[in-house]
């Protein structure tokens, strides 16, 4: 297991979400952008944000920030919502610390193998 992949304790994982926040800033408002661009261009309306040049320029730069992402260890799950995922372990079992877009902190878990569809609360004992 590589350093980017060894479990972060629940503190470290909402450490590492704040310190992350400006690139997920950057990352939701260049989906934003890049879904109003292909809207603009698939409608063949001129588009104040470019055309096709442009696009092309954004999916590059929402590609880059979700693979910085990744080399800080997290795991991008999902990018419409956001989707992000850091290892944890909890009670000595695997699990993945999970934020959706829209949650204030990292307060949501699901073991390895259940994916999003296992998704439960942070226990109390841990807040």
């Amino acid at each position: 297991m590589s350093s980017v992949d060894a479990p972060l304790s629940l503190t470290q994982a909402r450490t590492l979400l704040a310190a992350l926040r400006p690139r997920i800033d950057t990352l939701i408002r260049l989906r934003a952008d890049l879904a109003e661009l292909r809207a603009d261009l698939a409608g063949e309306a001129a588009s104040p944000l470019g055309g096709r040049a442009e696009a092309k320029a954004l999916e590059a730069r929402l590609y880059a920030v979700m693979e910085e992402l990744g080399t800080r260890g997290t795991q991008v799950k999902g990018y419409a919502p956001l989707l992000l995922d850091w290892p944890g372990e909890l009670y000595g079992r695997p699990v993945l610390w999970c934020w959706l877009e829209g949650d204030p902190d990292v307060g949501w878990y699901h073991r390895v193998e259940c994916g999003f569809a296992g998704r439960r609360p942070v226990p109390d004992d841990l807040t």
